[in-house]
């Protein structure tokens, strides 16, 4: 069983990749999805640790109750509101976030 991480965008995904100090997927969802769309992305992923990193504002609101809904079992970290957008989150914070969450981190 792997891990996936499922973000907004790819300057999300490029902003957390440093980070990992371990083999996780990236997926993102390129803005608005639809659940079907959503599935879609994840099925091959279903077996592994799903996490998502969404923004702090409507979109990614959005994308968090979609995620309850088809992937209720995922782990949601959510962006600190002072900071809106990961790819605007300071690397300190997200390290923080991901080894809260269980992942390996590169020491910083």
């Amino acid at each position: 069983m792997g891990k996936c991480i499922v973000v907004e965008g790819r300057a999300d995904k490029l902003r957390i990749l440093p980070i990992l100090a371990e083999d996780v997927t990236i997926l993102c969802t390129n803005g608005t999805i639809s659940e079907v769309n959503l599935i879609d992305l994840l099925v091959e992923y279903e077996q592994d640790e799903i996490t998502t990193m969404f923004d702090a504002d409507k979109n990614g609101e959005k994308l968090r109750k979609l995620m309850n809904r088809a992937y209720p079992e995922a782990t949601q970290l959510i962006i600190p509101h002072e900071y809106v957008e990961v790819e605007k989150t300071p690397t300190k914070i997200l390290r923080d976030m991901l080894l809260q969450a269980k992942f390996i981190v590169n020491e910083g």
